[in-house]
């Protein structure tokens, strides 16, 4: 169990030093550091809870939260920087995508195969 831990490791490493993960990992500081997006953040997290409180109370949300949800969510879905987040997001799932695909590759021929390792 502790080579396959290792080797979990060792992939680990190999996907936080891919150029995808390294693109995604400046993405998302760089919207750390975006004082306007890092507010608008926060107001749709706000924004959420007041839906979900809402909700959960057997509520509908008032017009004017939905309004001002939609507002800042189209406000931070137009900011050149959340963009880039979500581009680089895909990019990376989509190498996370085929590393999946690869271990169940590997899963399935492991168990086709005859020999046991210890």
């Amino acid at each position: 169990m502790s080579s396959i831990m290792e080797k979990a490791r060792d992939l680990g490493n190999a996907l936080a030093r891919s150029d995808e993960y390294q693109a995604l990992r400046r993405a998302m500081d760089a919207v750390d550091e975006d004082r306007e997006l890092v507010e608008l953040r926060n107001r749709i997290e706000t924004l959420e809870q007041e839906l979900e409180t809402s909700v959960r109370a057997g509520q509908e949300p008032s017009e004017d939260l939905r309004r001002e949800y939609s507002e800042v969510a189209e406000a931070l879905q137009a900011r050149p920087a959340f963009q880039r987040v979500v581009a680089a997001q895909a990019n990376f799932e989509k190498v996370m995508y085929r590393v999946n695909e690869t271990v169940a590759q590997g899963i399935e021929e492991g168990a086709r195969s005859r020999i046991i390792l210890s």
